[in-house]
């Protein structure tokens, strides 16, 4: 069979179902996939909580830890783990912070930063 010997199988009707199909499972993947704005950063400490910050202005959080300081930076609809004293910097290479539901966790130190609001990505995180 020539390679395309398929296509006079095709109707006019066909096409259109397959792409309404595809239109259908962009705009899931856009409106499913995509995290909320942040409103908000819980800011943990050894388990438990340090601070509750909004994310309307710039700010700087020191959060002291077993290793040394936690340092974390605020600003306008984002956050981030700016410096830690951990060995392997994982929080620190996460960035900037900017949809609901995300988290960077600097376990040896025991500090986590977690964005809240509406539409969060995840309904529980344990750690």
């Amino acid at each position: 069979m020539s390679p395309g010997a398929w296509r006079h199988l095709l109707r006019p009707g066909d096409v259109l179902v397959a792409l309404a199909g595809l239109g259908v499972c962009v705009h899931a993947a856009v409106l499913l996939w995509q995290g909320g704005a942040p409103d908000g950063a819980v800011v943990r400490a050894g388990g438990k909580v340090f601070a509750e910050l909004g994310l309307s202005r710039r700010q700087v959080v020191d959060v002291p830890g077993p290793l040394g300081i936690t340092r974390i930076e605020i600003e306008p609809g984002r956050a981030r783990v700016a410096s830690d004293p951990g060995p392997r910097q994982y929080c620190v290479r996460q960035g900037w912070l900017s949809r609901a539901g995300a988290v960077a966790i600097c376990a040896p130190n025991q500090v986590s930063l977690t964005l809240t609001g509406r539409g969060a990505d995840y309904d529980a995180l344990n750690y």
